[in-house]
């Protein structure tokens, strides 16, 4: 089994996914901004990690990847600024690719939101000034640059407008097209943890982006159908 690194370890979706990746045998290590968040995520099954990856130059970041076989990308400012919104969701995403092609790393999962796109390099339909331009265009522009500018074995998860609902373990892949996160069903964080466990270790998903949202598919059959 692999060493799997979750950036953003204690967010939401990552406290979630970290519990399922060591049950099916994996090590992980969850990287978090607090010491005092180190016993949530000991007993999530996961081994802290205190960096601040926001403030870390790609060698650092490096550093903190060194041993691991993948890299999940669970990270996000949390509407807490647009600066702060460019910094994380775009500029500290593409230091961790760099950093995880740098040492080594083949396998990368980014977790983004549904049908992440760019059109001559801004996301249609979103205007400046609409409060999500710097979110919705700094994970797309992150995005873009995982699929176009490394050589890593990536996944890019596309989930919908994001609840706190149980898993149901059953979504629905969508090809999403010109469809906006708000125009289809919302989707369970505790189902985009199992489906992050799905597609980690998972060939047919590389160089794939699944956008998903809670369905009737279980999500094993969901993902194999959507690669």
């Amino acid at each position: 089994m692999s060493t799997i690194t979750i950036i953003g370890g204690h967010g939401k979706v990552a406290m979630l996914a970290a519990p399922l990746l060591n049950n099916a045998g994996h090590t992980v290590r969850s990287v978090i901004r607090k010491e005092e968040q180190s016993s949530e995520i000991e007993a999530a099954n996961a081994t802290p990690v205190v960096a601040d990856v926001e403030n870390l130059d790609t060698d650092a970041i490096a550093e903190v990847l060194a041993g691991s076989d993948a890299v999940v990308w669970s990270a996000g400012a949390g509407g807490s600024g647009e600066d702060h919104t460019w910094a994380m969701d775009r500029d500290a995403a593409i230091r961790v690719m760099d950093a995880a092609q740098k040492s080594g790393i083949r396998r990368f999962v980014m977790v983004s939101y549904f049908n992440s796109r760019l059109v001559d390099g801004e996301v249609p339909g979103v205007e400046k000034g609409d409060g999500m331009y710097a979110y919705y265009n700094a994970k797309s522009q992150a995005d873009e640059h995982l699929r176009t500018k490394t050589d890593l074995d990536w996944t890019v998860l596309g989930p919908s407008v994001l609840t706190l609902e149980l898993a149901t373990q059953k979504i629905t892949v969508d090809s999403a097209g010109e469809t906006r996160d708000l125009d289809v069903p919302s989707t369970s964080r505790d189902n985009v943890a199992h489906v992050i466990a799905a597609v980690i270790a998972e060939p047919a998903s590389f160089g794939k982006t699944l956008n998903f949202h809670d369905g009737d598919t279980p999500i094993a059959e969901a993902v194999a159908q959507g690669v």
